[in-house]
């Protein structure tokens, strides 16, 4: 497996080289420094599985860059890291797709248990962005028929998938099959209007449901 890190601090993606190792010594690490870099890399090499990237580049506007990364590597998990947690851009970032947020500040052994909950499938959050915000507080109210619209399965399925439990992994907590997690998360899907599951949590938490 192909994992490309782009940060321009080579220290960072060394420590992070070694996480990465530690989770499995076979991984084969490419390092950018710069967002053109890290196109020239997916560009070039079709195998790239996971890209974990800096947004804090000066080369380019990140959200620009990110979809053309993606754009580039469509079948590749995406995380980025960052040495802040603005929710804004939090939010943005999942928006537009990516599987995970980790802040650069975080110790090692969550950043590779981060790491770890991508590659199983599931998605990571930081702490703040899980945390009700006044905003979404005042909108409790507004959108309390639709929290009335979900199924208590629903509810117990969304809140797991916001800790970035994966389908397998929230299966084994609420003691069903996977495929009957897939049916509540279409479901759960439909009735907040997200076309992904990253995306259902960030308009969940903006219709204050969670």
């Amino acid at each position: 497996m192909k994992v490309l890190i782009a940060d321009d601090h080579a220290l960072f993606r060394d420590g992070l080289t070694l996480q990465l190792e530690k989770i499995n010594p076979e991984f084969i690490i490419l390092q950018a420094a710069n967002f053109n870099q890290a196109l020239k890399f997916v560009e070039t090499d079709a195998h790239i599985s996971l890209v974990v990237i800096d947004l804090d580049m000066p080369d380019m506007n990140w959200e620009e860059a990110l979809r053309e990364l993606k754009s580039k590597a469509p079948n590749a998990k995406f995380v980025v890291v960052s040495a802040g947690e603005d929710n804004g851009t939090i939010r943005k970032s999942l928006e537009m797709g990516v599987n995970g947020f980790i802040n650069k500040r975080s110790e090692p052994e969550v950043q590779q248990r981060a790491l770890q909950l991508v590659l199983d499938g599931g998605t990571y959050l930081p702490p703040s962005v899980l945390q009700p915000s006044p905003a979404s507080v005042v909108q409790d109210t507004r959108h309390i028929g639709l929290s009335k619209t979900l199924t208590h399965r629903q509810n117990q399925v969304l809140n797991l998938v916001a800790q970035g439990l994966s389908n397998k992994q929230i299966a084994y907590e609420m003691g069903v099959s996977e495929a009957t997690v897939k049916l509540h998360i279409n479901a759960l899907l439909r009735s907040v209007g997200a076309t992904n599951r990253t995306q259902a949590v960030v308009m969940a938490q903006k219709m204050g449901i969670i």
